[in-house]
């Protein structure tokens, strides 16, 4: 990655602007500029007008539909003049078309308002009173009408009674009760409002307009009022898709004028000039600032400079970091992403993750049966997943190539032959050939922990850091020990130097780093030494998880076969297929969550940082504004 510093007539910027975004290639650097004399924000007035223009088309897009992905046809420099004559067309156009969104929303408020009174007389069409009479209190009586829970009906209708008031019941719907509460007026009014309240009862608004009429009668009149008010939305809908055939051509256009603006607004805060001196600062991947060079200077008429130049140290976690474009690596790459963006010059683990991911799905989920369900739903829905669509189909296909090792079809293991072996009849081995890779995969993580320490020239860090190199020759030497006691039952001297050597020196430099009193820092260096023991013992059993489940696959599979030969030939079939639907679902999600797990926390927290931001180049919008 190269930064780069393009120094242009602030006439020829629009040009420049366009250019840059077309190359696709130019990530915008925000920086205030080093010279001083370079203060200037040239195109505040442009920005100004386009923004006020972006605003009205969408305005007017939410009227009438506007295309979103017009041809762009010749890409050129919209002038100052045009987009101010395009903002002051769309000024008029939106006048026009916030009469109809006005009228729209009149519409449908009237609409609600009334929806909402049908609503409300349903809820009386079993109260066979006077509802124009009980929408005021009288002088002596006291009443309400509401809704309360089933089942809170006894003991409200008690506590009323207590108030001198009578409960009576109209209408039960779901869980709830529709009541009327009749009394006389009182002292006892405010303590039956703290018993309402108790009781969760919600009172029921009596529509207007009952005073001299029936609620049927209110009912059908509410109904043609709705009926009024749809067709006249249907008139409005016609005029707005009449107004919007007339114009379609001249929002198209603005549309496309304004994609084409877009370059020069959105590089506005990377801009900075004097006089007629302008500057723009960026990164760029170095292959690509010959061909930026080329291009610049091909479409701007007046001269211009190119300045390129390695980041600096100080300028690392500023540098964006060019995402991998391979497209089965894509979907690894979106898990990633969740976890962070790693920083320029970090190595990039989504290959790692990639391959790691299969080998540690594959071996806990290993059928060929299973693997060929995951790998067809997630093709068959592929339309919806997207480019995610790839990670399912090569979860399955890994799933499938165990399953061949493994000799397991839909958990028959007698159908084919294993090409190497079953892993429920070998668990001990299992739980070696784990163990064994819990300790490469950790041993990876810290060599690249180191790496990425060592490019950013944080020596010390790459040394005595977290997962450094001390913390290597401490683990490989742990390592190196345990399997002397498995092997000669003896941890051997050789090991035990080097890990009390690692020890000590681990615990010497965080001595030398601390500041506390003599029995703070030994009691702290104790604990932090202790912890990076447990910490890698810990971690590498972590992976026993990876033979665990792959146990547990096999054993669950043949749960379910055993139970399918209590059953007979049909009740075999349907548990059969019951039972690798089971598997499928639960115990593949939890393959799943398990195998993120193990690349979250034991891999990706070694070595890889996750606070760095991705290469986000300047380009031309073929979607929306």
């Amino acid at each position: 990655m190269k930064h780069v510093r393009v120094l242009v007539i602030t006439d020829d910027l629009p040009q420049a602007s366009l250019t840059l975004a077309e190359t696709e290639s130019f990530h915008p650097d925000t920086r205030p500029p080093e010279e001083q004399l370079l203060s200037g924000l040239p195109g505040r007035d442009y920005r100004e007008i386009y923004q006020q223009a972006h605003a009205r088309l969408e305005k007017i897009a939410k009227v009438v539909p506007v295309d979103e992905e017009p041809d762009l046809g010749e890409v050129r420099v919209i002038e100052h003049d045009e987009l101010r004559r395009i903002n002051e067309e769309l000024t008029e156009r939106w006048a026009e078309a916030s009469r109809f969104e006005e009228g729209l929303r009149r519409i449908d408020e009237q609409d609600r308002f009334v929806r909402e009174q049908q609503a409300s007389l349903e809820n009386f069409s079993n109260l066979k009173i006077d509802l124009g009479a009980l929408r005021n209190k009288t002088r002596f009586l006291d009443f309400y009408v509401g809704v309360v829970p089933r089942e809170n009906v006894s003991r409200l209708q008690g506590a009323v009674t207590l108030a001198d008031h009578l409960l009576f019941t109209y209408l039960e719907r779901d869980q709830s009760t529709h009541v009327v509460i009749v009394g006389p007026r009182g002292e006892k009014e405010s303590q039956l409002a703290s018993v309402l309240s108790s009781a969760s009862f919600q009172p029921l608004p009596i529509p207007a307009g009952l005073a001299d009429t029936s609620p049927e009668h209110k009912y059908d009149e509410l109904t043609a009022e709705r009926n009024r008010l749809q067709a006249e939305r249907e008139a409005l809908n016609a005029e707005v898709e009449a107004w919007g055939q007339a114009h379609r051509d001249l929002l198209r256009s603005t549309r496309r004028s304004l994609m084409l603006a877009a370059p020069f607004v959105t590089l506005d805060p990377s801009i900075r000039s004097a006089g007629h001196l302008a500057v723009v600062c960026g990164w760029v991947p170095a292959r690509a600032v010959e061909d930026l060079e080329a291009r610049l200077g091909v479409s701007l008429a007046l001269p211009f400079e190119l300045e390129s130049r390695d980041p600096r140290p100080a300028e690392r976690p500023l540098v964006p970091t060019v995402p991998s474009a391979n497209r089965l690596l894509a979907p690894f790459a979106m898990l990633v992403k969740q976890y962070g963006i790693p920083q320029y010059g970090e190595v990039d683990p989504t290959p790692l993750f990639a391959v790691t991911f299969l080998l540690m799905f594959g071996s806990m989920f290993g059928d060929i049966g299973q693997g060929a369900v995951i790998a067809g739903v997630a093709w068959a829905l592929r339309a919806k997943l997207g480019r995610f669509y790839r990670f399912g189909v090569m979860a399955g296909l890994s799933s499938m190539v165990f399953g061949v090792l493994y000799g397991s079809i839909f958990g028959y293991e007698e159908i084919l032959p294993a090409l190497w072996m079953s892993p429920i009849h070998h668990p001990i081995l299992m739980l070696k050939i784990a163990l064994g890779y819990g300790v490469l995969f950790i041993a990876i993580a810290c060599g690249l922990a180191i790496y990425n320490r060592i490019a950013v020239k944080d020596l010390k860090a790459a040394v005595f850091g977290h997962h450094g190199l001390i913390n290597l020759v401490f683990y490989l030497a742990l390592i190196w020990g345990a399997v002397g006691i498995a092997t000669r039952s003896s941890f051997g001297t050789a090991p035990l130097l080097l890990v009390i050597g690692a020890l000590m020196a681990l615990a010497g430099y965080a001595w030398s780093h601390l500041q506390a009193p003599t029995g703070e820092k030994i009691l702290v260096v104790f604990i932090e030494t202790l912890e990076t023991v447990i910490g890698y013992i810990s971690n590498t059993l972590s992976f026993l998880r990876v033979a665990a489940f792959s146990l547990n696959h096999a054993a669950l599979s043949l749960a379910v076969l055993t139970l399918a030969a209590m059953m007979g030939p049909a009740g075999h079939v349907i548990t059969v297929i019951l039972g690798n639907v089971f598997v499928l679902v639960l115990e593949g999600g939890i393959v799943m969550i398990q195998v993120m797990r193990l690349q979250y926390y034991e891999g990706f927290s070694r070595y890889f940082s996750g606070d760095g931001h991705e290469f986000s180049p300047l380009k031309l919008r073929r979607g929306p504004v």
